[in-house]
């Protein structure tokens, strides 16, 4: 694996060997020897990714380029490209890339050698955030084959949901939708179910942020909560043992009442934690050309 751009290029072992490192990171750091350097290029505001991609890049020794769009070439008329083969050409050892255009990475992954990581494109995928969701849901349950899992909220403008859904799908469970009819995103073909048919039936319910920054009207609100969000009534028909997750950050009494955003079944927190042992040990398989390539050396359903 050169570079992670979409988690339909991770096979299912190398799925399953990331989550294994994350496990073995959470206990044991591995500095690299000779100095090095990450730049983290984030053209859309971030705090969870940016902020969990500096800590893990800097728990495994490397040096942080923080890179400022106000302050950089790209307000001259400067192309992604030019910018990234800049970095690289400095001497970066790899580069994070959150960027508001869908596939942007399409540009790049031919000629630049060094490893890029997707933070996040556009509309598109989100995949470190979809392994930190796989491991947090490993973690808990131990298997994916046969979960329920039910995405629900702004699926349309959700890079989250379209990586979680498809991989999750990959890894054995069984996962539906859940939200307002104009926000169904036909290109995905999942089920849609109500939010009280969800709240009774699933494992995990992972709740999405309206992105109103994609809209063209900002929407939402306690109209939102009460039809489509998960009230505190609707967290009583859950499960025992299901949990909520959402990728952050939250919209307190929109998409989840406030009281249920650190209840005992939440699980919010626990996957920002999770997320930097996720990005150390995709930085650590990238750079070091690791993970297992023979799936006879590793016994996938039994690494965490």
């Amino acid at each position: 694996m050169q570079h992670l751009l979409k988690m339909s290029d991770v096979t299912e072992l190398e799925i399953y060997n990331i989550l294994k490192s994350a496990k073995e990171l959470q206990s044991t750091t591995i500095p690299f020897n000779t100095q090095g350097f990450i730049a983290n290029l984030f053209f859309e505001p971030s705090t969870r990714t940016k902020l969990s991609f500096e800590v893990a890049e800097k728990k495994l020794g490397y040096e942080t380029i923080d890179f400022t769009l106000e302050s950089s070439s790209v307000q001259k008329g400067e192309s992604l490209y030019d910018t990234v083969r800049t970095i690289e050409s400095l001497g970066a050892s790899a580069v994070v890339i959150r960027h508001p255009e869908d596939n942007y990475f399409e540009a790049l992954k031919t000629n630049i050698q060094i490893p890029i990581i997707n933070g996040g494109d556009g509309k598109g995928e989100h995949p470190t955030q979809c392994l930190l969701d796989l491991y947090t849901i490993y973690e808990e349950f131990g298997t994916f084959t046969g979960l329920k899992v039910v995405i629900a909220g702004d699926i349309r403008h959700s890079r989250v949901a379209r990586s979680n859904a498809l991989t999750l799908q990959r890894l054995g469970a069984n996962v539906a939708f859940s939200g307002p009819s104009e926000w169904q995103d036909n290109n995905l073909q999942f089920p849609y179910v109500s939010m009280g048919e969800a709240v009774s039936t699933c494992d995990v319910l992972m709740l999405l942020r309206i992105q109103n920054e994609r809209h063209d009207a900002e929407l939402g609100g306690s109209d939102y909560l009460t039809q489509y969000g998960l009230t505190v009534e609707r967290e009583k028909k859950m499960k025992e043992k299901s949990i909520i997750m959402h990728p952050a950050p939250v919209n307190r009494g929109v998409e989840i009442a406030d009281e249920l955003v650190e209840c005992s079944r939440s699980r919010i927190f626990q996957q920002m934690k999770n997320g930097v042992f996720i990005r150390m040990a995709v930085i650590h398989m990238l750079l070091h050309k690791g993970g297992v390539s023979n799936e006879t050396t590793t016994k996938k359903r039994s690494l965490i």
